[in-house]
Parts: structure tokens; sequence; C-alpha cells
């Protein structure tokens, strides 16, 4: 019976207390005193200031290209499932959403100049006629941007033609190309050396990433504008 007395005084300054912590949220929002009990209490998970996101510019490049430069970003397509990508100046030329995307050698004539798509056009490199894809590069104005993605098979159809033309864009890796290799490209018309776009890697059971396909390929970067175009 001895404790009643100082149980009673102890109820009553939890109660005063809890009944000003509620006053001062009603009437104006927590004290200072009550904000850094709350800090005190508050894990380190919500304590910390989420970082900033990195900035993203054209194409979702991690920095901006030079003053009469074209910003580009593209994949190739993974396995037969999921289509290639070619972005230009944050544009997106061909990919899946856009339905204009397919096997083989997806193709987009840039003009080298404005920057504007001139055409884009999807090859079948396995049950297509490769005289199709001839007639589509033969003709290329001087100064024409060839982007180039691949997507399941970009080579049984090739024949020592293709491969040249390809290789006077600037490609110095078409010559190896083969049966469901990856492939990624940026060249023009008129180049009088091989192109810094490129990359390649071969379809091997040793090191493809899929079952019978290697790893899709991602490719960026800015291309310098050209002066001129026929």
């Amino acid at each position: 019976m001895r404790l009643a007395g100082p149980l009673r005084i102890v109820v009553l300054l939890g109660t005063v207390g809890l009944t000003w912590v509620l006053l001062s949220i009603l009437l104006g929002g927590p004290s200072p005193g009550f904000l850094h009990l709350q800090q005190l209490f508050a894990s380190p998970e919500n304590s910390v200031t989420a970082e900033p996101r990195a900035r993203k510019y054209k194409c979702g490049l991690p920095q901006p290209c030079p003053e009469e430069h074209l910003a580009f970003r593209m994949v190739s397509g993974a396995a037969n499932v999921i289509g290639p990508k070619i972005c230009l100046e944050d544009k997106m030329l061909m990919s899946s959403v856009k339905d204009n995307v397919g096997r083989g050698l997806n193709i987009a004539l840039v003009n080298g100049v404005s920057g504007e798509l001139i055409e884009a056009r999807t090859f079948d490199m396995w049950a297509g006629d490769v005289n199709d894809l001839l007639k589509f590069i033969r003709p290329l104005h001087e100064g024409t941007l060839v982007f180039v993605a691949s997507y399941d098979d970009p080579a049984t159809k090739m024949n020592e033609e293709t491969r040249k033309l390809f290789s006077d864009l600037g490609s110095k890796n078409v010559k190896d190309l083969a049966f469901r290799d990856s492939w990624v490209f940026v060249g023009a018309k008129g180049v009088h050396n091989k192109s810094p776009f490129e990359q390649h890697v071969k379809n091997s059971k040793h090191t493809n990433k899929y079952e019978g396909w290697p790893e899709a390929l991602e490719m960026e970067g800015c291309i310098p504008r050209r002066s001129t175009a026929g």
C-alpha cells in the first residue's frame, strides 16, 4: 500500500506528458524537444537522406555530347526473345514498342548532317532474300549514317558482296560475322577508316549467356555531324 502514492504520481505525470504531446500536435505541430526525441528513436534507415539520382542526357547517356555531335544508344536483340533498340538524339528510331524490328539485321539510315531518319528497315538473314538488303545499301549517298543492330541471326544469308559493302561503311568485324552472333555497328558512306562504333560477340556454346545465343550488346556514344552530304 506504500507504493500507492508514488504510483499515482507516476500515472499522473504520464497522463500530463501524453496530454502535452497531443496538444502540441493539434495546436501547431510537435515542439522542437519532441522532434529531437523522435529523431533519437528514428531508425538509421529512415534518417539517411536518399542520394540524388544521376542525371541522364539524350538517349540515357551519362554525359552530354559536344556541340555538332549526335548522341546515340543502341542495343542488339537478346536471343530470339527481346528485340533490339536504336536511339538517336533522344528519338527511338527502332524498337519492339515501335513494332519495326525483326529477326536479322535492323538498319536505320540517318542524314549525317541533320540527324534526321531517312529510313528504317529489317532484313531477315535466316529465311529472307539477301538481294533486298543489297538493294537497300548499294545506293547510299555520301555522308549517310548507317545504324545496325542484330537480332537472332544476322549472317546466314550474307554473301561476299554484303560483307564488302559493310566493310566499306567502316566495319572491321563483318567479315567474321556468323550464325547467331551479336553485332551492333554504326558506319557511314564515304568513311576512310574503320568505325570506332562497333561491337561483336561470337555465338559459342562455351561462352553463350543464353542457350544457343550470346549476350546482348549495348553501345552508346557521340557521332560528329557531317559538314556536307551528297
